[in-house]
């Protein structure tokens, strides 16, 4: 099913599931950024956001512990925000 055919409720709920991940301290990191932030980021952010949750968990774990950066310059952007919004 494509996200074109979920309500916008049910999309908002598989997105913060998809938050949920392996590596705890990815974890700590997204779902708080997903309730603080999400709702009011724009169209293309939100995006940017859904192909961040998309990426696997140790690369995710690398980028927030500052071990290396996105080579994409979009992924480079929503992982600054989600940074950000912890300060470091």
């Amino acid at each position: 099913m494509s996200n074109q055919n979920l309500s916008q409720e049910e999309h908002v709920r598989r997105l913060r599931w998809q938050c949920r991940r392996g590596i705890k301290e990815v974890e700590v990191l997204l779902l708080p950024f997903f309730e603080e932030r999400y709702p009011e980021l724009s169209a293309d952010d939100k995006l940017l956001f859904e192909k961040l949750l998309d990426q696997h968990d140790v690369e995710m774990f690398e980028w927030f512990t500052h071990r290396s950066r996105p080579e994409q310059p979009d992924l480079a952007h929503i992982v600054a925000m989600v940074l950000n919004r912890v300060g470091t």
